[in-house]
């Protein structure tokens, strides 16, 4: 059996995806839209609409992304294992794609959209022996249905939370207002992972011009929502949860570590804030850019070509986990990144107890596998 669990992959939504609404919710299934004079001289292009909102739904290539539609769309489950099979894979643990961005701001439609891609995948990775893995989407704008979500999610097989670094429900990251999505995911002792996305809502009306040209993913709300949770105490606060940033490369951890350290140590004239973490709520020779990591129960994963000997120093060998980033094509894409890391080992640059770790204890212990 192979001993590698990919802690980020990916699914693209299908038609499939919105057969699990409830009766009621016919009008908020997402539909297929093609533009009406395509480019002859450009490849095919498509939309999912939501909300009469045009919202990303990609063309895959084959050759790209060096997959096939039964995997990426979990047509054909036994398809995507044999594929794991061939890269020696034991778990994958999945994201979505479309929901990378937030596709409405309607609650209603959020709920029905989110609550039937939670069923479509919990049905669709029932069918593979515990292999395939999910993150639940929860609908934060209805906090009390997000709860029942989260506890259905948990019995059938979601090993985590998906959530944005960013405004979600109009609310920051650490704002009390989603207190209660910890307090349960605490209580189910379910993993939580900011995966590069945005939850501000991609609609046409509050696009701007500033937004041409930047992704709508950004990447640095991950480094803001790992500072700001360490600030914030959630990881004191709800101690049960693994809390886990996904897919943001991994060499802004030391920076971060430090940018906190020196705050702690030099609060400056503003002094410390009332509620934020302060020197007197750590333990005696707590060092936080060698103890935060471990101590707080954060995961973040690096890729493969980082200089992870350095990064090592200040994350620990318990606390990095790798990703292929299945079925996307982008600069996150490791389809072979145990070769690679193992390639690193015979460098002499890694150890191999580390890599292993890598590979898989710590991302068993970061989705409680």
């Amino acid at each position: 059996m192979p001993t590698t669990i990919d802690a980020d992959t990916h699914i693209d939504e299908t038609e499939d995806t919105w057969e699990y609404m409830l009766p009621g919710e016919e009008e908020f299934k997402p539909k297929v839209a093609y533009p009406s004079n395509p480019d002859p001289n450009l490849p095919p292009t498509r939309w999912w609409m939501i909300d009469g909102e045009r919202q990303p739904r990609l063309r895959r290539s084959d050759e790209k992304t060096r997959t096939t539609v039964e995997a990426r769309e979990l047509l054909d489950v036994k398809v995507r294992l044999r594929d794991m099979d061939s890269l020696d894979v034991q778990t994958h643990v999945i994201y979505p794609t479309t929901f990378l961005i937030q596709p409405t701001a309607r609650p209603e439609i959020d709920l029905a959209i989110k609550r039937s891609y939670n069923r479509w995948l919990g049905d669709r990775c029932r069918q593979s022996g515990g292999r395939l893995r999910w993150m639940c989407l929860p609908p934060v704008m209805t906090l009390d249905e997000t709860i029942e979500e989260l506890r259905w999610a948990k019995d059938h097989g979601a090993v985590g939370v998906f959530k944005k670094g960013n405004d979600e429900a109009g609310k920051s990251l650490t704002d009390p207002y989603f207190y209660p999505l910890w307090k349960e995911a605490n209580a189910l002792e379910m993993a939580v992972c900011i995966h590069t996305g945005s939850g501000i809502p991609n609609l046409k009306a509050t696009r701007t011009a500033g937004d041409i040209g930047r992704g709508r993913v950004p990447f640095a709300s991950l480094p803001e929502a790992f500072s700001s949770l360490i600030t914030h105490k959630l990881p004191q606060r709800f101690p049960q949860i693994r809390w886990g940033f996904i897919e943001a490369a991994s060499g802004w951890v030391p920076h971060e570590l430090y940018r906190i350290d020196r705050r702690l140590k030099h609060p400056g004239e503003q002094g410390r804030s009332e509620g934020l973490l302060s020197l007197d709520d750590l333990p005696a020779n707590f060092d936080v850019q060698r103890d935060a990591m471990r101590e707080f129960n954060l995961f973040v994963t690096c890729l493969v070509d980082e200089d992870l000997p350095y990064i090592l120093k200040f994350a620990g060998e318990d606390n990095l986990v790798v990703g292929s980033d299945y079925t996307h094509a982008d600069q996150s894409m490791e389809r072979h990144f145990q070769d690679e890391l193992h390639a690193r080992v015979e460098k002499g640059e890694l150890t191999t107890a580390a890599v292993n770790k890598m590979l898989y204890d710590n991302p068993k212990r970061l989705y409680g596998l």
